[in-house]
């Protein structure tokens, strides 16, 4: 029997270890982001070089350009259509490991199929900047099908991504004022859940990260979102399996 490891470093960064090929999702690995510090859970401890990173989306807490040049060895960068060359001047060597994806297009990573499927997402790289590239999300294909959504909102084609045996669903955010246009909440994740008829799931991209001077405020809106996103993934998508995972710990899905 094959398994697929998956062990959550916190907001939208995942190490994900199917069929011998390890890939990390969205990697922030600082204590810190602009406004925004890391206030939940250890420091991301990667066990060493992955075979590709899987970037969604230009956001800066998902294509975190320090993080990038953090991560140890030469991985592929799969990013979205339009986004290399903003990977390229951002960091070194990144011009000729970069793999460009748009929504029904995907890669081989030894052996391990990575394909880009619709996001529901803002694709620029913050008002400050021109740059833009369409969101995406990733559907992973080894010993099992895992999806990893990035950030997004509730769109049609979600029925046409499963059915998976994992999905990794953001719910919530990093912040009161993040809003609900592009992104899930907690009922919203569990109707995505039940669309994309997943056997496993995992919330990622909340109870991480929270605006400096705010550690009090409505923190109900960070600590809650995962567990009610099993509440109500219980009512709307009873067929799936939900696990809310601590910072740094690991689910093991079996094919």
């Amino acid at each position: 029997m094959s398994t697929t490891e998956v062990t959550w470093w916190g907001h939208s960064t995942v190490w994900l270890a199917d069929s011998g090929v390890t890939l990390l999702t969205d990697p922030v690995l600082t204590g810190r982001l602009a406004h925004l510090r890391r206030i939940a859970g250890p420091a991301p401890r990667l066990p060493g070089p992955p075979d590709a990173i899987l970037l969604s989306h230009l956001h800066a807490d998902h294509f975190h350009v320090p993080s990038l040049r953090a991560v140890p060895g030469d991985p592929v960068l799969v990013v979205p259509r339009g986004a290399a060359a903003f990977a390229a001047r951002a960091v070194p060597g990144a011009a000729r490991r970069c793999v460009e994806l748009g929504p029904g297009e995907e890669t081989d990573i030894k052996g391990v199929r990575v394909k880009a499927v619709p996001a529901r997402h803002d694709g620029g790289r913050g008002p400050w900047s021109r740059e833009r590239a369409a969101a995406i999300g990733f559907v992973v294909e080894g010993a099992t099908r895992t999806w990893f959504a990035g950030d997004t909102g509730l769109f049609d084609e979600m029925h046409d991504i499963g059915p998976l045996d994992l999905a990794l669903i953001p719910v919530g955010g990093w912040g009161p004022t993040l809003g609900a246009h592009g992104h899930l909440d907690a009922a919203d994740g569990a109707e995505a859940l039940r669309r994309v008829k997943a056997s496993w799931a995992v919330p990622v991209h909340y109870g991480t990260l929270w605006p400096i001077g705010m550690g009090r405020v409505r923190r109900h809106m960070f600590d809650q979102p995962g567990p009610r996103f099993a509440e109500f993934a219980a009512v709307v998508a009873p067929d799936s399996r939900v696990r809310v995972l601590a910072h740094g710990e690991t689910l093991g899905v079996h094919a």
